[in-house]
């Protein structure tokens, strides 16, 4: 298909930007949206996918940060040690990873082109890629404690790690005020798909429509 699919002709489905910050519980909305036949496009899945054993993107990454990489796949820690609090290093790496997970998308699309709704979850939606292209946006949103809660139980995860990376994503205040859909998952799970469900709902109207 067109590397714009923008430009290809006749009906295509619905485009649903998913994001949220880090321990939002964007992953649980995202699994909701495929139990209810849903597309799902998950962004940090083909990175993970393209970093690990065999991955495309390993000999770029290694040339790049030498030591990074092995036969299992790119070396997490050692990377993240390089790239951590470095700007121009971390440019360096989403210059790598994103042109490839562009392509992996537009092949997303193709292969789903007459869904009625696909979704594309990208965790710096409004940070780095923005809505073009995209038919509307859920924000997935908790209280600021229980996201706090949820990181640092994370392995591995500290205070400052945590602060490093809030200190790098919008705030959820103002994901929120640019939504058309907010997803509350500081509730119960029962409430939260029962939102998500009322969600896709109104987006099969809209593209019935």
């Amino acid at each position: 298909m067109s590397r714009d699919w923008s430009q290809r002709e006749g009906p295509r489905p619905f485009i649903l930007g998913l994001t949220g910050s880090i321990g939002m519980g964007k992953s649980t909305v995202a699994g909701m949206l495929r139990d209810l036949g849903v597309p799902v496009f998950d962004a940090d899945a083909e990175v993970h996918r393209m970093q690990g054993p065999g991955g495309e993107l390993l000999p770029a990454i290694e040339a790049a940060f030498p030591g990074s990489t092995g036969p299992e796949g790119v070396k997490r820690a050692e990377l993240g040690a390089l790239v951590f609090g470095d700007d121009a290093a971390l440019a360096r790496l989403e210059a790598i990873v994103h042109p490839a997970v562009a392509s992996e998308r537009y092949d997303f699309m193709d292969a789903n082109w007459t869904a009625p709704i696909v979704c594309f979850d990208v965790p710096l939606l409004f940070e780095r890629t923005g809505r073009a292209g995209l038919d509307a946006v859920a924000v997935v949103s908790a209280p600021a404690d229980e996201q706090r809660r949820r990181v640092l139980a994370r392995p591995g995860m500290t205070e400052s790690k945590f602060e490093d990376i809030l200190a790098r994503q919008m705030p959820d205040d103002e994901k929120r005020r640019r939504a058309d859909y907010v997803i509350d998952t500081g509730t119960t799970l029962e409430e939260t798909r029962e939102q998500v469900a009322q969600m896709v709902e109104t987006l099969r109207q809209r593209h019935a429509s």
